[in-house]
């Protein structure tokens, strides 16, 4: 079960990790949590019927990795529409994320609290590593925050597609984006057996 998300029965999933495995997600939620911050327009002392009704941003964030977190929904980076087409698909991105960003930027941070919460509960079995269990929704959002742990870090990357993956692969060990890249992959690697978990 190393390095592994393994099915539980009834639901769920296991995974074993050492204290530096759990140490390096644990920063990397608390760092995803400080990117994301309360969205733009939030106070969390508002008046809570008050925050149904609250409008989010109508313009896209201008860090580059909040606007791969938080992209714009009517745009299609593939085609280049004409003048006007594009100022339509502009309006549209806008009124989108108007209503929708507060609650996409509080579900992620949720995700990120689920993940910190779970890896603080966890004792260690005394030889530097523990056993962390998942319930079903546990690991829905494990899914989510490790999901978008690699997107925050492939933006910082500038990974884009497929082929740039590759190419991480190849960099030499004295590179200083290394580390950065090692945890990447081992994130990746991480989701995909927590996805197989989650499969019927």
């Amino acid at each position: 079960m190393p390095g592994t998300f393994e099915p539980l029965p009834g639901g769920g999933a296991a995974v074993a990790l050492d204290d530096v495995e759990i140490s390096i997600i644990r920063s990397l939620a608390v760092q995803l949590l400080e990117l994301i911050g309360p969205g733009p327009g939030e106070d969390a002392s508002a008046d809570p019927l008050a925050e149904l009704f609250a409008e989010g941003p109508s313009e896209p964030p201008s860090d580059p990795v909040l606007r791969r977190l938080f992209p714009d929904a009517y745009r299609d980076p593939e085609r280049t529409p004409g003048p006007e087409a594009a100022e339509e698909e502009k309006a549209y991105s806008a009124e989108f994320r108007r209503y929708t960003e507060n609650d996409l930027r509080a579900g992620k941070r949720e995700n990120a609290l689920a993940v910190i919460r779970s890896l603080d509960m966890l004792a260690s079995a005394g030889d530097g590593g523990a056993v962390l269990e998942l319930t079903v929704e546990q690991s829905q959002q494990w899914l989510g925050a490790l999901n978008d742990l690699r997107l925050a870090i492939g933006s910082r990357l500038e990974i884009t597609d497929e082929d740039d993956t590759d190419l991480l692969y190849q960099l030499p060990d004295e590179d200083p984006r290394k580390p950065m890249v090692m945890a990447y992959l081992w994130l990746g690697g991480l989701q995909e057996t927590l996805v197989s978990t989650l499969m019927p």
